[in-house]
């Protein structure tokens, strides 16, 4: 099986999982931000903060995202940690945030452990204008090592600035990454290694690193969006495995 789904506490499946066994963290977890004040971060729910008064959309919320500041930082340091210990030597952590966040996931990468090796952007072209303002229209990746680069391990050459709209169409995730930037990310694991998400959500990293031959193991503590990543985990292992198969059998004669 390509890939492992776990329904749980991310920390509590991160504790188990074996030192050494992963190649990769590649996570989006949540900012516990959307707000000027603290109480508008930690009395809102997800759906509040991060969509429109106006949308057009059921989309189910997802828990972790009422943290205050000190106790986001200290979790955020404590996963980093698990995953560290989780993850191979030379292998790599990718970790979004937002503007708000951003000092606290630098601070708490190092903290774990990693070394900070820089800030990649998620540019997104159809972000809101804001009167008066700069516009708003980036979320950030954090990405470290866990020791030295290794560049014969993996010699990919990666950009460092990403332009995709989110998904609106068929979106099912508040907070959903396209998947044809997170196809590029997974490229930063081995291939045919294993690319680790404790927040899998609707499961993007996931369906990423089976399309580009990773392995994967995901997290996801809703059940609602458990189910939705479990199924579109089957979809694409089921499509890689029929493309496996009409490229074996080669063209018809």
């Amino acid at each position: 099986m390509p890939y492992t789904l776990h329904r749980g506490d991310a920390l509590t499946v991160l504790s188990e999982l074996p030192d050494a066994s992963v190649d990769a963290l590649i996570t989006d977890p949540p900012y516990n931000s959307g707000g000027r004040t603290s109480s508008e971060r930690t009395g809102r729910t997800a759906r509040a903060k991060y969509t429109a008064a106006s949308a057009e959309h059921n989309l189910a919320n997802f828990p972790g995202e009422n943290r205050d500041q000190h106790s986001y930082g200290f979790w955020l340091t404590l996963l980093l940690t698990e995953s560290y210990r989780a993850t191979v030597e030379s292998g790599t952590a990718l970790v979004f945030t937002d503007w708000r966040q951003l000092p606290t996931t630098t601070d708490a990468l190092q903290a774990a452990g990693w070394t900070w090796r820089g800030i990649a952007s998620w540019h997104k072209p159809v972000s809101r204008p804001q009167k008066g303002r700069l516009k708003q229209s980036c979320e950030y990746i954090v990405w470290g090592t866990k020791g030295p680069v290794d560049a014969n391990r993996n010699p990919v050459y990666l950009p460092g600035l990403y332009t995709a709209s989110q998904p609106r169409k068929d979106r099912v995730h508040i907070t959903q990454k396209p998947v044809e930037v997170m196809q590029e990310l997974v490229k930063i694991c081995p291939p045919a290694g294993t690319v680790l998400d404790p927040f899998a959500g609707s499961g993007s990293t996931g369906v990423a690193a089976l399309r580009e031959g990773r392995q994967f193991i995901g997290v996801e503590l809703s059940d609602h969006y458990a189910d939705i990543a479990e199924a579109r985990l089957l979809e694409t292992m089921q499509q890689t495995a029929r493309r496996e198969d009409f490229i074996l059998a080669g063209p018809e004669e």
